[in-house]
């Protein structure tokens, strides 16, 4: 089936053009930082995660979310997301591929994730995040592209294939719990210790990737003859609804616990984050239009007459995505180093090599979800 993906549009290519030159540009921007270390970064002692760690969090987030539509279809037989289903997984496949690169790159040294295979930890979390994200990886590839070739076909999936359907829906859940885990089991870091920062985790994944995956979706059907229904959106701008007001709720449920009980290092966080703390704020702008995001797309995502017409589920869903990336790509890591155990503020922001090597990273993921999208659409075409 591959072979589907060289076959394609002036536009077609042109995109996968850009992606490969953007790659290109961030992979030099990493022979920058091999060659020189993560000094041309804007980590330090006191901030020893940045803006890599931070886009790992939030993709971890995006590729759970494909249990979304995977639950409802294959446990409970909600026939609507049967044409939207591989699109899901297949973002999935996209989103752990650039978790990992995430990885890679905020190692400094790409030979030191030998050191996770040949010096297996398993009393460390980071050892068992290292598990369940390359056993996602390795399920939705292997769902993903069996059933898709069962349908070209014409015929059913391998019975095989079940159990692995099955086993990658508590697999999902378990790739962000244990992301979560990373934080919230760091008692000196008192922004991340919480007991429901997982399912804050999980709230946020499941409004921000079927955020991402309706626009996708809305994409694909302009672009080509694959129509996944409208009903397909409905169902999911539902599911966007009450995540992103879970979400909401849980922000409010941290802070009213942080400043009911005033408990100082609880507090700071949350502080820093919107009004700045001993005169540093560079995230305060960031998080208030979060906030304000948030909100609006509350409201419109709470209205079923504003949900079904597309334009404005299609403005909602930009604004859900924009406002949990802000919160969870850029806030929640760095501000879980400020203060300092000895409480002092380092502020950090990332450097350009940095962004660059973010670009590449994220060019890199949506050059295999565009080749994955075209094999999958070319099959979907063939059986219209």
């Amino acid at each position: 089936m591959l072979e589907k993906a060289l076959e394609g549009s002036k536009s077609y290519w042109r995109l996968l053009v850009t992606l490969l030159v953007l790659a290109g540009i961030g992979f030099g921007c990493y022979l920058l930082q091999l060659n020189q270390g993560l000094r041309i970064t804007g980590m330090s002692r006191d901030v020893s995660w940045g803006f890599y760690i931070a886009q790992f969090t939030f993709l971890v987030g995006v590729a759970a979310s494909a249990v979304m539509v995977v639950l409802p279809y294959y446990l409970h037989h909600v026939k609507v997301f049967g044409k939207i289903t591989i699109l899901g997984e297949f973002l999935a496949v996209a989103s752990v591929t650039m978790c990992l690169l995430f990885i890679v790159v905020d190692l400094g040294k790409p030979m030191r994730l030998l050191n996770v295979l040949l010096y297996p930890t398993p009393n460390s979390v980071l050892f068992w995040d290292m598990v369940v994200l390359n056993g996602y990886l390795f399920l939705n590839i292997v769902i993903g592209w069996t059933v898709l070739g069962a349908e070209r076909k014409g015929v059913a999936a391998p019975a095989w294939v079940k159990p692995l359907i099955y086993l990658s829906i508590p697999w999902a859940v378990s790739i962000h719990t244990v992301t979560a885990f990373l934080y919230a089991g760091l008692p000196g870091r008192h922004f991340w210790l919480t007991a429901i920062l997982a399912p804050r985790f999980l709230a946020s994944a499941f409004a921000a990737g079927p955020s991402l995956l309706i626009l996708l979706a809305y994409f694909v059907r302009k672009r080509s003859k694959f129509d996944p229904g409208d009903e397909a959106f409905e169902k999911l701008s539902q599911v966007v609804a009450y995540a992103m007001c879970v979400n909401v709720f849980f922000v409010l449920l941290e802070l009213f616990t942080s400043f009911y009980s005033g408990i100082p290092s609880h507090m700071e966080g949350f502080i820093y984050q919107f009004s700045g703390l001993e005169g540093h704020g560079k995230l305060m702008p960031f998080m208030w239009l979060s906030a304000i995001l948030s909100v609006i797309a509350v409201l419109m995502l709470l209205s079923k007459k504003k949900r079904s017409q597309e334009k404005t589920l299609k403005i909602a869903c930009v604004l859900v995505f924009i406002a949990l990336w802000l919160e969870k790509g850029l806030g929640l890591v760095i501000t879980g180093f400020i203060p300092n155990p000895f409480n002092t503020v380092t502020e950090y922001w990332p450097t350009f090599p940095e962004l660059g090597i973010t670009i590449g990273v994220y060019a890199t993921g949506f050059l295999v979800l565009t080749v994955l999208y075209k094999v999958a659409i070319a099959v979907k075409e063939e059986n219209l």
